[in-house]
């Protein structure tokens, strides 16, 4: 996988717009839309500046010869591997984990929004 789609998973796995990461980084959100769609190269800085926003070793942006993967834990702790399968499906395997990590949030949100709805209706039978 390369460095540019690596940030750009790690952007969508931190819930960021394009728009937001420009922010964090003082640019343009077209100056940063060139940074995911490899038209630009990237000064060391700017790599260092992506890593921290990511809170992720620098190496880890750096292009390989094996795919990359990323991994949520029950934490929500993110997890970063090599993987030396085809990168098309790890980055399918990355969007369903993301999609489990965040069901129990909506279950969570979905008990509360019925029990809101409950109080409601026991308010308006009085």
């Amino acid at each position: 996988m390369s460095m540019y789609n690596k940030i750009r998973l790690m952007r969508e796995l931190h819930q960021l717009s394009q728009e937001e990461m420009a922010e964090k980084m003082n640019m343009s959100p077209s100056g940063y839309a060139k940074i995911e769609r490899g038209e630009t190269k990237l000064q060391y800085d700017k790599l260092v500046q992506i890593a921290q926003i990511f809170n992720i070793n620098l190496a880890d942006l750096v292009d390989s010869e094996k795919g990359f993967a990323f991994f949520m834990n029950d934490n929500s702790d993110y997890i970063y591997t090599n993987y030396s399968g085809n990168s098309e499906m790890a980055l399918e395997i990355e969007k369903l984990q993301l999609q489990l990590s965040h069901k129990d949030e909506l279950l969570v949100q979905k008990d509360n929004e019925i029990n809101a709805l409950k109080e409601i209706i026991a308010l308006l039978k009085k």
